[in-house]
């Protein structure tokens, strides 16, 4: 009786450690990639997959965009500055079977190239493009690493530069750089408003000495502006075609 209950026993640990290693369940986002006595057999999932004890083995697969960080690596410029760039890499798996047979640790192997990808890439501009270019890099860092990890079966989806690193110096010689450019743009639209206005100056000149009385006027708008200003004593020069036509009056009534 003893030993029909021990071996009832066995019975039901043996049916429970078939079932367990028999049955899977793959999410919605998962892919089971099967092999049958070593050689592939298909990509299974989602939902209740059945294996064969022993002789069917499966290895699950993630079919969601994996977000990467890329470790801060040490990039020289094509002008020979060093800087410290970290980014951000994002990519999925279109084809688990591939994923799994075409290359060890896919995770870790996309991570290595993304960052050697990202150096190479990097150190053919200079600082002033990888400051100001960033769109122009990260699709440029992408197509390159989405077609060496298309025999993978990975796509990668987006690089984005997250951040970069300048030493002091380098930081200091940004802005020396960027204070002279301030002052240079300064100066040249300066000079284009003194060019512009002595285009006007000039035109208003030949106005009003074609026509004196527009002259005449502008004077009176002058002792306007002067008179309104708190000054015991004004000295305000006057041109002899102003005098002129007043001196021939005067002189017309002093005459006999």
């Amino acid at each position: 009786m003893l030993a029909g209950g021990v071996g009832f026993g066995v019975l039901v640990l043996l049916v429970v450690f078939v079932l367990s290693s028999a049955l899977r369940i793959l999410r919605e986002y998962e892919r089971g990639v099967v092999f049958q006595l070593g050689r592939f057999w298909k990509v299974k999932g989602p939902g209740l997959v059945v294996l064969i004890p022993a002789i069917q083995q499966m290895v699950r697969v993630d079919l969601r965009v994996i977000v990467m960080d890329i470790p801060s690596q040490d990039v020289i410029t094509r002008d020979n500055v060093s800087v410290k760039v970290s980014a951000v890499l994002y990519f999925r798996v279109i084809d688990p079977a591939r994923a799994i047979i075409q290359v060890e640790h896919y995770l870790e192997a996309t991570s290595q190239l993304a960052q050697t990808t990202m150096r190479a890439v990097l150190g053919k501009h200079d600082l002033d493009d990888l400051l100001a270019e960033r769109e122009r890099l990260n699709l440029d860092v992408q197509k390159i690493l989405d077609a060496q990890t298309d025999t993978w079966g990975i796509k990668v989806t987006n690089v984005e530069i997250k951040h970069v690193d300048l030493n002091d110096t380098m930081i200091r010689a940004i802005a020396r750089q960027a204070e002279a450019e301030r002052e240079r743009r300064a100066k040249v639209i300066h000079a284009e408003g003194e060019l512009q206005a002595s285009y006007k100056l000039a035109e208003a000149a030949e106005v009003l000495g074609k026509q004196p009385q527009a002259l005449q006027l502008r004077y009176l708008e002058t002792l306007t502006v002067i008179a309104a200003d708190k000054n015991s004593t004004i000295v305000f020069p006057l041109p002899l075609e102003v005098l002129g036509p007043l001196l021939k009056r005067l002189g017309a009534t002093d005459g006999p």
